[in-house]
């Protein structure tokens, strides 16, 4: 009798686990499974690491991508060159890390009937991206390399966002035999994934720190007389400028008022203030991370600390974090971090929709505010406003010199100063030469095409 109820309490103790297992996998199942069939090798899901479900258009619903039985990209050929870097090409070459973040939520998955259960072809997802503004960045670009990036710094929606070079996914060429260059880097998405020496975008950086820091600044003058030694070695401008104030330092740009501007503010406060503006931090969005800058003046001498101000020296950029920062100037001091997705559904359900994520306050409305005058001026009196019929563009040109002979990158960057165009830039042409005017021709055309999107037509 013992034994029989031995064995009998064995049974029950193995019933115990039975059914406690049974109800730890259903709980797993009911609170897991959506995460279980979206994993990062789902074949159901991605291909080749990048997206492979579903169809994305960008903010007009013009088709893009629709990956519902292949991989079909939009019918146009300059559709398709201007938005590889974001949706990614066939073979995975292209990471399309914004994008594929976002994957699992095109699944449509639910509990009984599995993925796509909803729609049977996957699910859709909206990008803020407006294709005209690409197609007009590429044409723009003219077969050179750089980014053209251009934000909503109200909302944070990201219109434009360009890498070149590019190639048609459509018609794919054989860059790996490739011995012109003409595909160098084609794989990197520069927006994201670049630095660049800023050159002389970076005296706004100065000059918002000059105006934060330095006692009667707006009051002081700075003579250049085309150079402004340190012993034997100097700063040096294309000509003496003669005396200048800081408004018309930045708008002539002088490399010798920015070396006398730079000991005003000095090395602690030049740190202080670049991590505060946050111009070398990577940024994060959408799942992706950009590269992060340089601003180290560690052991340097004061002509290396003077180059620093001015752009040169070791500095590094991103393109996606200077035109956030561009944004935070426009916005008072406060911008928007920037998206890409705005909206994703899988049949009738809202699986995601973007929220406006505002940034830190990087400095006084009264800082920026200067800031944004002077920057209104340059282009009033020397970018000129007939490049920009019908906005108010504020901005700052940068000729960065990369030395070893090489040809000057070209950099742009500012925005629109109009509650109903409330856009920032960032323009860079690799070996492009001076600033403007390889930049300003560029991102008019850009932004002439996102006022007509804005506007609805």
């Amino acid at each position: 009798m013992n034994r029989v109820t031995k064995r009998t309490w064995i049974m029950g103790l193995f019933l115990l686990v039975l059914l406690g297992g049974m109800v730890f996998f259903l709980w797993e199942y009911v609170t897991q499974a959506g995460d279980w069939v979206v994993f990062s090798g789902s074949p159901h899901v991605y291909n080749n690491a990048n997206i492979g479900c579903g169809t994305i258009t960008d903010r007009s619903g013009e088709v893009l991508l629709d990956i519902t039985d292949q991989r079909t990209y939009s019918s146009d050929a300059a559709t398709r060159k201007s938005t590889l870097h974001w949706l990614g090409d066939r073979k995975g070459f292209i990471s399309a890390g914004a994008v594929s973040h976002y994957a699992g939520k095109m699944a449509g998955f639910d509990l009984v009937s599995g993925i796509y259960s909803s729609s049977g072809e996957g699910g859709q997802m909206t990008l803020t991206l407006s294709a005209r503004v690409q197609n007009a960045a590429l044409e723009a670009m003219a077969g050179r390399k750089g980014t053209v990036a251009v934000y909503n710094y109200k909302t944070g929606e990201i219109l434009c966002a360009v890498t070149t070079p590019t190639y048609d996914p459509d018609n794919a060429p054989d860059i790996a035999s490739d011995t012109t260059g003409q595909y160098e880097g084609v794989y990197l998405n520069r927006f994201l994934q670049s630095t660049y020496p800023p050159g002389s975008i970076f005296k706004v950086v100065t000059t918002a720190a000059a105006l934060d820091c330095v006692p009667g600044i707006l009051d002081k003058t700075f003579t250049c007389t085309g150079t402004y030694a340190y012993g034997t070695e100097s700063v040096t401008c294309e000509k003496a400028h003669g005396m200048l104030t800081l408004e018309t330092a930045l708008s002539h740009s002088c490399n010798c008022a920015f070396a006398q501007i730079a000991e005003l503010v000095g090395k602690k406060n030049m740190v202080k203030y670049v991590e505060q503006f946050g111009v070398t931090d990577s940024l994060s969005f959408d799942g992706v991370t950009t590269a992060e800058g340089n601003y180290d003046i560690s052991n340097t001498a004061p002509v290396s600390f003077a180059w620093s101000c001015i752009g040169q020296h070791t500095d590094l950029i991103n393109p996606a974090r200077y035109m956030t920062f561009m944004g935070a100037i426009a916005g008072g001091g406060v911008g928007a971090e920037p998206h890409l997705v705005a909206r994703v559904s899988a049949g009738e359900e809202v699986t995601y929709e973007a929220d406006t994520v505002k940034t830190d306050r990087i400095m006084s409305k009264e800082v920026a505010g200067q800031v944004r005058q002077f920057m209104r001026n340059n282009v009033r009196t020397i970018y000129g406003d007939g490049n920009f019929l019908g906005l108010n563009v504020c901005a700052k040109s940068g000729t960065s010199q990369l030395g070893g002979g090489q040809t000057s990158n070209a950099m742009f960057a500012g925005f629109v100063e109009d509650e109903a165009y409330p856009l920032a830039f960032m323009v860079v042409v690799e070996n492009g030469g001076y600033g403007s005017a390889t930049c300003v021709p560029v991102i008019s055309k850009v932004l002439s095409v996102c006022k007509a999107v804005l506007d609805g037509q």
